[in-house]
């Protein structure tokens, strides 16, 4: 009996493997996004494409080489900032399996575009959120660094941990899970988004498990239907996965969209879930609230679930 479980237990690990170089090839489909990504979206409402145009802030960046496996830290912010004396809100990104913040810049960028704080790594394995709960400890550090002279960071006092949220994709998606339930900071995220976060079963086969019962902040799930590789997430595992939430909760599955693609082509929705949820913006809340939700409508997305007071 014991080698029998020991010979299952193999071949769940070589399963497991498997599967993850599948979802790393499909995540690399191309080598980085480019900076006019979004031109080749399309868009079913005009909701979903006036939040996937830029935004209205000029942006620059900043990284800092971390002692860390994820390399360094990466952070898009809106220009004005070094010159503004007031707080911006946060999104922190959980980076897919083999998938690096670097290859990303440019959607960062874009978020950062409506007067965000995106904050990236390097690392390539975040299903257990290491580096999004270091990332929130490295945004509290520049929050109160002063040189010894006396000079501080262009980040001093200016970011708001009353607005911080995060996003993740496949596995990312998991680290989105555990960060905001199983960290030391999950307290401090007050909205999420989860692109196909892998079926809780495929999770646990690549030893990434999450429990998405303990997820108490409004969070939207979505994915891709139909796009020949849409069991790295099914609708049943998404419906799972939103049937464990108790809380607010958004779900929807884009219509013949690949796996590797959802992490960007719902992007109008995601940036409009961030700006509803983070800055209080009521028209791109009508994307997602009331029977006549844009969301419900667009006919580039089904399997639609709604549960927001």
């Amino acid at each position: 009996m014991k080698k029998a479980l020991k010979v299952i237990g193999i071949i769940l690990l070589v399963i497991a493997a498997l599967i993850a170089v599948f979802i790393f090839w499909i995540t690399h489909i191309d080598s980085s996004l480019k900076d006019n990504y979004r031109d080749s979206i399309e868009t079913g409402g005009t909701i979903e494409a006036a939040y996937l145009e830029d935004g209205p802030y000029a942006t620059s960046y900043y990284e800092q080489t971390a002692v860390q496996v994820f390399e360094k830290y990466e952070i898009s912010y809106p220009t004005e900032l070094e010159t503004e004396d007031k707080n911006y809100p946060v999104i922190v990104v959980c980076n897919g399996t083999g998938w690096k913040g670097s290859l990303s810049k440019a959607q960062q960028q874009f978020y950062a575009s409506y007067g965000f704080i995106v904050i990236a790594t390097e690392e390539t394995y975040s299903w257990n959120a290491f580096g999004a709960e270091m990332c929130i400890r490295y945004l509290e550090l520049l929050n109160e660094y002063v040189d010894d002279e006396g000079n501080p960071s262009i980040f001093y006092q200016k970011i708001d941990f009353d607005n911080v949220g995060i996003i993740g994709h496949s596995q990312g998606g998991v680290g989105v899970i555990n960060a905001i339930t199983n960290t030391d900071h999950k307290n401090i995220y007050k909205a999420a988004v989860a692109l196909s976060p892998t079926n809780y079963e495929l999770a646990v086969a690549c030893q990434w498990p999450y429990d998405a019962t303990q997820i108490d902040i409004s969070i939207l799930l979505m994915s891709g239907a139909g796009g020949g590789d849409d069991w790295v997430v099914t609708l049943e595992g998404l419906t799972e996965i939103y049937d464990m939430i108790p809380g607010n909760k958004v779900m929807a599955r884009r219509c013949d969209t690949a796996h590797g693609l959802t992490g960007v082509s719902e992007d109008g929705y995601v940036m409009a879930w961030f700006m509803w949820q983070l800055q209080g913006d009521e028209e791109a809340a009508k994307a997602f609230v009331g029977d006549d939700a844009e969301l419900l409508s667009n006919d580039l997305y089904q399997d639609v679930q709604i549960d927001i007071e």
